[in-house]
């Protein structure tokens, strides 16, 4: 939960799916109970569940046993079946408030600011420039990885529940802002980053040269892109892999070209290695310094071989050319996907060179009763972009009700040497199935991974360890001499310590598996250190 950008209670998540039975509740119930833990901060769990990068795993205490417990898989079947069982999401209320609300762009931000703003007793409207709403989710990233179709229905689900979507109205065009500025009591800005940045190098004007932003936009609008049997992708992030891979699957031979090794990439590992079964070919190393047109038309890249010196300031090697080591791939296409910026026409006033549109951390922006969120601030996961939505709305309606936003819930993290690892049986990890390479590019947008079966997600649920949370396992009960702790007779009821006659032995904060019990030094208020090897409390 920590390590989920949008805060997400993944904990309580896969425990209300894993205790179903001894809590006596019905598959059914918990899946339900799950979607709305997952609702309360974020509408779009399947396409979360199949897009986000889950650094929550990369954090998961179940590492340390054998592999981290399956969220993303999770959360996509819990998603998944909620669309399946048109479950729907619930207000927080059930006042209606006045105020009126702007908000500009259709995209994960956007969408999520108004869908939290239904929650508490809104109206607001969405101006969006396509002519379909999901922003980069739907115009970013390949049907292959979202289908368009779970997309829709999870849109659909937020315009029946109140989200009003005006398409095709470009604002700064179409609406001038300050028209917004006038009509509404507060404007949430999420317009993203749909302008792609070329290589500033010569010649690369040509026709058959593409952002990776401008193509993947182009193939997801349905548009025909003949980008001939040689491609060059340049880049080495998500766009740059996506480019690649929809090339692959527009029957061409395609080869990313990338400026330092596979180890700085920073694309997700799963699309990287799903890259390299579908046998496109990596270059690395090797950066561009000119483009060779021949009758108008790109025919060739010619780069520099590069090797990497010090860090710079992302952390990564930087990439030093070395001399005399040119060398030239020939091309029938090239996609630039080095990276991409907002487009800022008719938000010149928002726009603050660099650094695009600055916020404070509740979005608030420079500009009066306007907020922001989501790739116009800086580029981010989908995850960051909801989270950034909902923390405007929660702020506007604080501002319109005169109250304060509620704090996010500040948590002890439970890292792995608080908890006794030995007490959980060794549990394999369930992997979804995946198309095998020659499945996947013989249907342009067919989908490569599956969704967990009902079997697998109860059987994932359970290898949570509840880390910082009791799950009645009853330990702590069976080792206190002195009775100090009473159990409770329903399931999953609070414990209770009777402390007077406690005599500090510790034995239920050493074998307590999840690390819910610890013994705190009454004269500091510190909690005890334990040994990161036995997990026994050092004195």
């Amino acid at each position: 939960m920590h390590a989920c950008p949008n805060g997400t209670k993944i904990r309580d998540v896969l425990t209300t799916i894993a205790q179903s039975e001894d809590a006596g509740r019905s598959y059914e119930d918990s899946f339900k109970k799950a979607f709305d833990i997952l609702a309360e901060k974020n509408p779009f769990p399947s396409s979360c569940g199949r897009v986000c990068p889950h650094p929550c795993e990369d954090d998961c205490n179940r590492q340390f046993k054998e592999a981290s417990v399956g969220i993303n898989n999770v959360e996509r079947f819990v998603g998944d079946y909620s669309l399946d069982n048109y479950l729907t999401f619930e207000k927080q209320t059930n006042e209606t408030y006045p105020e009126k609300v702007a908000i500009i762009g259709a995209g994960p931000a956007g969408l999520s600011a108004a869908y939290q703003l239904v929650r508490r007793g809104y109206k607001p409207v969405v101006f969006e420039a396509f002519s379909k709403a999901g922003g980069m989710l739907r115009y970013g990233i390949p049907d292959y990885r979202l289908p368009p179709q779970i997309l829709d229905k999870e849109i659909e689900r937020l315009e029946k529940f109140g989200v009003e979507i005006k398409l095709n109205t470009i604002i700064g065009k179409d609406i001038p802002y300050e028209k917004l500025q006038e009509e509404y009591d507060a404007i949430f800005v999420g317009i993203g980053a749909h302008k792609g940045k070329l290589l500033g190098v010569p010649n690369e004007d040509a026709p058959n040269v593409f952002t990776g932003t401008e193509f993947l936009n182009q193939i997801n609008s349905g548009q025909k892109v003949d980008v001939g049997n040689k491609v060059l992708v340049v880049g080495g992030g998500d766009t740059a892999i996506d480019a690649a891979r929809v090339s692959k699957r527009l029957g061409a031979d395609v080869t990313i070209v990338y400026r330092r090794t596979r180890n700085e990439m920073p694309a997700i590992e799963e699309e990287i290695v799903g890259a390299e079964e579908e046998n496109i070919k990596f270059e690395f190393l090797v950066a561009p310094v000119e483009m060779v047109k021949e009758g108008g038309k790109v025919v060739a890249m010619k780069c520099q071989r590069m090797e990497l010196g010090e860090p710079d300031s992302s952390g990564r090697r930087r990439p030093v050319p070395i001399p005399g080591s040119e060398t030239t791939f020939g091309a029938t296409a090239i996609i630039a996907a080095i990276s991409q910026e907002p487009g800022f026409d008719g938000f010149d006033k928002l726009h603050e060179g660099k650094d695009w549109i600055k916020t404070d951390n509740a979005g608030k922006t420079n500009l009066d009763k306007t907020f922001a969120g989501g790739d116009d601030i800086e580029l981010g996961l989908v995850t960051i972009a909801i989270y950034q939505g909902r923390k405007a709305a929660e702020t506007i309606h604080a501002q319109f009700r005169g109250t304060e936003p509620e704090p996010e819930e500040d948590m002890q993290i439970i890292t792995k040497d608080k908890m006794v690892l030995s007490y959980y049986a060794e549990k394999v990890r369930n992997d979804n199935l995946k198309l095998s390479p020659e499945e996947r590019l013989k249907e342009f947008d067919k989908e490569i991974s599956s969704t967990y079966t009902m079997e697998q997600v109860i059987d994932e649920a359970k290898r949570c360890m509840s880390c910082g949370s009791c799950f009645d396992c009853g330990t702590c009960w069976s080792l206190c001499q002195d009775q100090a702790i009473h159990k409770p007779v329903t399931k999953f009821q609070p414990y209770s310590f009777k402390l007077d006659v406690c005599k500090g032995c510790n034995k239920c904060a050493e074998a307590c598996p999840c690390g819910y019990i610890e013994m705190k030094n009454p004269m500091n208020g510190q909690y005890a250190p334990r040994d990161p090897e036995t997990g026994k409390v050092i004195y």
